[in-house]
């Protein structure tokens, strides 16, 4: 199928080409030069640009219609309806600009095409266009950057809450590791020179408060509660990006970033989702034709900058549960600096 594609298009393109041949051959004999256009010329351009036109406007509306079902779900986090409805007033506003200075392009290609004996209307400044398209865009962008950063504000607001649940993501090449504080509630401090195998995220071991911190190769989080994130990065930029939860901060190397969110649907919830479900129905259908293993749905943590050879692989899974399952997971949780005798911290 492929080939036979692809033997049509070389076969269009050599068409084309001798279609050209014959015009050129056509004007030789005509006696007009092949560098002057002719109003014939330009009425067939003319057409021809209101053609490409609706062609274009089809062909956009087929992506919306066909590709429609492939964005992101409902968003996971309360904090993300916000981002949502600034991102569509975005949308909306570009699509609206979007039709109406390709309509008018296209339509005076249209209809001021080049004819004989005429001669184009030199038309140099008029204060009243330049006052309109400079205040107009300018009142929209001021409104854009007024809500984005209340929002931002909002999001990135710094206040204590002793309330929240407290994790950290240590990024590497090409790794996560979230690391929870036991029951002080506090990191334990940290040193890059202490980092080993053994010690991830190079944690202080004469530190008291770094006994009892949990290291985990999964995200638990608890829905309804917030959630304040930490990140660090021991060798390059990474960027954790939770895609469900409308979250993404870039992980430095030698500083520390933050990102706070409040989920609002536990995996179970999000998994009978009708939208969510009909995506995985559409992703299992092509796994079972390439005889691989259904997919379940789960929120996911994602490196969002290009860090290395295997950037791609640099995942993680989130688990948004009830309060109860929570403590449950913790329960089972050893601290990182725990020996074998060490019983399970209590819930932090």
């Amino acid at each position: 199928m492929t080939l036979l594609v692809i033997i049509t298009l070389v076969l269009l393109a050599i068409a084309g080409h001798q279609l050209l041949r014959v015009v050129e051959l056509s004007r030789t004999i005509k006696g007009v030069p092949e560098w002057k256009a002719t109003e014939a010329d330009n009425r067939a351009m003319a057409y021809g640009m209101m053609t490409f036109l609706l062609v274009f406007f089809a062909f956009c509306y087929w992506q919306f219609d066909k590709y429609l079902d492939k964005l992101l779900p409902n968003s996971a986090s309360y904090h993300g309806d916000d981002i949502d409805w600034l991102m569509n007033f975005n949308l909306i506003i570009c699509t609206i600009v979007f039709v109406i200075t390709n309509v008018a392009l296209f339509y005076f290609a249209f209809k001021y095409y080049g004819r004989k004996n005429t001669k184009a209307y030199f038309f140099p400044h008029d204060n009243r266009l330049e006052m309109a398209w400079t205040v107009v865009p300018a009142i929209v962008l001021a409104f854009i950057i007024f809500f984005g950063l209340y929002y931002w504000n909002q999001i990135m607001d710094d206040k204590d809450n002793p309330n929240a649940l407290k994790i950290e993501l240590y990024a590497k090449q090409f790794d996560w590791t979230a690391r929870y504080p036991g029951a002080d509630k506090q990191y334990g401090k940290t040193d890059f020179t202490m980092c080993s195998g053994s010690n991830m995220v190079g944690l202080d071991t004469n530190d008291a408060a770094a006994k009892n911190d949990v290291m985990t190769k999964e995200i638990h989080l608890v829905v309804d509660t917030e959630v304040i994130f930490t990140f660090r990065s021991r060798d390059v930029i990474h960027s954790a990006y939770m895609p469900h939860f409308r979250a993404q901060m870039n992980c430095v190397p030698g500083q520390i970033t933050m990102f706070r969110f409040r989920p609002k649907y536990t995996t179970v919830q999000m998994r009978k989702d009708p939208y969510v479900m009909e995506q995985v129905r559409q992703v299992n259908e092509t796994r079972r034709k390439l005889n691989k293993d259904p997919y379940e749905f789960d929120y996911v943590l994602l490196c969002n900058k290009i860090c290395g050879a295997s950037h791609y692989s640099m995942q993680l899974k989130i688990i948004v549960e009830t309060q109860k399952e929570f403590n449950e997971w913790m329960a089972k949780q050893k601290p990182f600096m725990a020996d074998a005798s060490t019983p399970a911290p209590k819930n932090p």
